[in-house]
């Protein structure tokens, strides 16, 4: 073979190898996408009728919580006359 065609050989196989590579990882981030869009956490202070609020650490999975745990040393007690500005949401 003359070295035209086994350079051209081997640049085929160099692109044939980069486009596999960019097909799997663009297959594999939605796969990946997915899962994290559905799962999610998020910190809030839930305050009882006597002022005292604690917060916690909110496990979601979709819409759903999945689990609700108090974060140790993340409370308070607020005076009698305390008014949440909080909407109830």
């Amino acid at each position: 073979m003359n070295k035209e065609k086994i350079l051209m050989i081997i640049l085929s196989l160099i692109l044939i190898g980069i486009l596999f590579i960019l097909y799997a990882n663009l297959f594999q981030k939605n796969i990946t996408g997915a899962t994290i869009i559905n799962e999610y956490s998020y910190t809030k202070a839930i305050c009882n009728k006597t002022n005292y609020c604690q917060d916690y650490l909110i496990y979601c999975k979709g819409q759903e919580i999945i689990s609700m745990n108090p974060i140790t040393g993340a409370a308070i007690q607020n005076s009698a006359d305390w008014k949440d500005p909080r909407n109830e949401e």
